[in-house]
């Protein structure tokens, strides 16, 4: 396999999760009360948490997001969005198990939706997908080019001049 192939897959599934988070993000920003009660809707944290994940979860989305595509921290990014997908087809499964009629909210909205039941293996689905992508991100050696490259440029150690 050409040594290109891994870093050019890296910088896809990067761009990829990172879009989809920032996009999940900023649709959720302009209605708090909206995401707030999206996260209530599934009944799986007290009140009071519940609407501390839903005031930070749109800010979080978008710093994950943002950190992916501009490839800056990059693997520390790709952890807590795997860990994010993996809450969020955890969630969506005890939903699905429990028979909520909820909708997602992933990408804003939240609440009844009586159509639920038939999105939740697409939902499931997708999030598995850009899982794996985020787990990729973390252990694939090179990430391809970003931020990461700039700020934190390995160089040679000097060599002390008497050895030479």
């Amino acid at each position: 396999m050409p040594r290109y192939v891994l870093p050019a897959l890296a910088v896809l599934a990067r761009l990829v999760t990172g879009v989809v988070w920032i996009w999940a993000g900023a649709s959720k920003l302009s209605d708090p009360y909206a995401a707030v009660l999206a996260v209530r809707a599934y009944q799986l944290l007290p009140a009071g948490i519940a609407d501390t994940v839903g005031h930070l979860l749109p800010s979080l989305e978008i710093v994950v997001g943002a950190a992916l595509v501009l490839g800056v921290l990059t693997r520390g990014a790709a952890v807590v969005s795997a860990l994010l997908f993996l809450a969020f087809i955890i969630g969506i499964s005890s939903a699905w198990a429990r028979g909520l009629q909820i909708d997602c909210g992933c990408f804003g909205g939240g609440g009844f939706d009586p159509n639920a039941a038939s999105k939740y293996p697409w939902e499931i689905a997708r999030d598995a997908a850009l899982l794996l992508m985020s787990v990729f991100v973390v252990f694939v050696r090179d990430t391809g080019p970003g931020l990461d490259r700039l700020l934190f440029r390995r160089t040679a150690p000097i060599l002390n001049e008497e050895l030479s």
